[in-house]
């Protein structure tokens, strides 16, 4: 039995296959032993280094965080070339200033809007609660201290 184990082991894993089919061919419960066998002993390859959980997995994870890494450096790298506008120069130096002259403008008026909207929101609160105060100024004093209402009888 060695014999034929260490024959197919030197044919390697086509021959343990190839045994494992006519083992189901001829009677299946030969060929599932030698299904477990293999699963067993580690010749279906789940546990060695090509396996998908073995040294080989975290080479090519470790392959792929450096590819990302990579990929990432050169994004910053390309968003830092366009000097802060967030636009890579077109050659065109009259553009290019342009552009920059213009997002500057904008920026500039975004910043002054919400400013605004901020002034706004706060008067408008501010109006609001004077309105409360107000009211509360004019309400009629309650006669006597709060008192609970009485409860209906059942």
């Amino acid at each position: 039995m060695s014999g034929m184990v260490a024959r197919l082991d030197d044919w390697g894993k086509p021959a343990w296959i190839a045994a494992m089919i006519a083992g189901f061919v001829l009677f299946w419960p030969i060929g599932l032993l030698i299904l477990g066998y293999m699963i067993w002993s580690g010749r279906m390859g789940c546990n060695s280094q090509w396996g998908a959980w073995g040294e080989n997995r975290r080479a090519r994870w470790e392959q792929k965080m450096e590819r990302m890494r990579e990929k990432m450096d050169r994004w910053s790298a390309y968003r830092d070339s366009a000097a802060g506008s967030g636009f890579r120069p077109t050659g065109n130096r009259a553009f290019d200033e342009y552009r920059s002259e213009t997002i500057r403008r904008l920026e500039e008026e975004a910043t002054q809007f919400r400013d605004y909207l901020e002034r706004l929101r706060h008067a408008k609160d501010k109006a609001e609660f004077d309105r409360f105060m107000e009211d509360r100024r004019n309400r009629k004093p309650a006669e006597g201290p709060d008192e609970p209402e009485p409860r209906p009888a059942m």
